[in-house]
């Protein structure tokens, strides 16, 4: 086939990767892509939050499926266009995609479908804002309405703190406060074709910037996968699957379908396994980062026939994606500053003698290539993914990698998977 991948991080590097391994003979396009994704798909200078633009390119080129990778055009509603063309595209329309564009539309379609969520107060002023925190108690939480590039989200005992969070905001959308949901978070991918889903691998991230989840949120630091910890509450990550696709996904799906608003791509569900029950922190309309590093290196089946058939409304035809029993772990090489002002432009250096190290390569998050070689572009630089036997393997090539990998005041987490590390 002839893919068009939209984005420029590490998630659209993992789905390039699976793309590309599980067939040669695909033509794969990334806009606009970076330095690394540049070296397994042709680079296109497209402006992909543009619909006009990126419905005129798939069509010029006759390509014949577009994965979107980011929020940001589903949002601008690039899925709308490609589809009035007639071009096949895995990612939600403008109207289904606010269930990741909109908290409080989530919240609303989570109340209408049944599905069970943390209580939540919609605040447009200071006072509505204070008296929620109030209500709920510490530990507060505190969400943007809309998009904020997964650092929208503050949770913290100090309500000063919550307070000046939700004043980035408040400006231009309300906020949400809600309950604190107390226990392990679960990320979880569906599948989805506007009637059916499936279920892919379960995986966990760390979302704070450093070791034993301290510091502010982030676009995430890394992620493992499988989860064998599930076995003991749920009796296995299967038996967790069907909880979660029957209570959660499959309802908010008929919900927008019945609200003509068909949900035509990646669900996710963030959720947190509490004391009466799983229930949804939040969703979004894309595969996640960086999860999708480590659940898309362990998917038996074609990535290319399921994105197709969802894009295509055949999921019916297709079982459940099978995984391989391998474990998968990757940690986040970030710049010096970030996430709050991150450095770039600094010299990268090592990254043959990582991606050498045996069940390692390497997603580029935001590279760039200059005179000087590659170089940081962003926040978020790379991730070290490794697969092994087990997660102790796994976990020692991961780091065995990183540690030969030079960036002037990088960091990263050394205590991700760190839960699982005897399995």
């Amino acid at each position: 086939m002839r893919i068009l991948v939209l984005g420029s991080g590490a998630r659209e590097h993992a789905i390039i990767l699976a793309l590309r391994g599980e067939s040669a003979d695909h033509e794969i396009f990334a806009a606009p892509g970076n330095a690394g994704i540049a070296q397994d798909a042709t680079v296109v200078a497209l402006d992909p939050n543009d619909p006009a633009a990126v419905t005129t390119y798939a069509n010029d080129e006759h390509i014949d499926l577009v994965v979107i990778g980011p929020e940001a055009p589903l949002v601008a509603g690039v899925a709308d266009e490609l589809r009035e063309r007639g071009i096949p595209v895995f990612g939600p329309g403008r109207a289904a995609a606010q269930l990741e564009g909109s908290k409080s539309f989530a919240k609303r379609v989570m109340d209408a479908a049944g599905v069970p969520t943390g209580r939540s107060v919609r605040a447009h002023t200071r006072d509505e804002l204070a008296a929620a925190l109030d209500g709920f108690g510490a530990p507060y939480v505190v969400k943007a309405d809309g998009l904020a590039a997964g650092k929208g989200v503050i949770v913290t005992d100090d309500r000063d703190a919550a307070l000046a969070h939700a004043d980035a905001y408040l400006g231009a959308s309300p906020v949400l406060v809600e309950e604190f949901l107390e226990g392990p978070e679960v990320s979880l991918f569906f599948l989805c074709d506007g009637d059916h889903v499936l279920p892919l691998s379960p995986a966990q991230d760390y979302k704070r910037l450093r070791d034993g989840d301290e510091g502010p949120n982030t676009g995430g630091m890394g992620a493992y996968s499988p989860l064998p910890w599930l076995l003991e509450r749920f009796g296995g990550e299967d038996a967790f699957v069907d909880l979660v696709t029957t209570t959660i996904a499959e309802p908010v799906i008929h919900q927008l379908d019945a609200e003509g608003t068909p949900f035509i791509g990646l669900l996710y569900a963030g959720l947190v396994l509490t004391d009466d029950g799983v229930k949804v922190i939040e969703f979004n309309a894309r595969f996640g980062d960086p999860e999708t590093q480590v659940v898309l290196p362990r998917l038996v089946d074609p990535l290319s026939d399921l994105l197709l058939a969802a894009a295509s409304g055949h999921l019916e035809d297709f079982s459940r994606p099978a995984f391989a029993k391998a474990t998968a772990v990757t940690v986040v090489l970030a710049s010096e500053g970030y996430p709050s002002a991150p450095v770039t432009g600094r010299v990268l250096t090592g990254l043959d003698a990582a991606a050498a190290v045996d069940g390692v390569h390497l997603a580029h998050a935001a590279t760039g290539r200059t005179d000087e070689g590659l170089v940081a572009t962003g926040g978020r630089v790379l991730n070290v993914v490794a697969l092994g036997t087990t997660f102790a393997e796994s976990t020692s090539r991961a780091y065995s990698a990183l540690a030969k990998i030079g960036l002037e005041g990088g960091q990263y987490r050394t205590d991700i998977a760190a839960r699982v590390i005897d399995t």
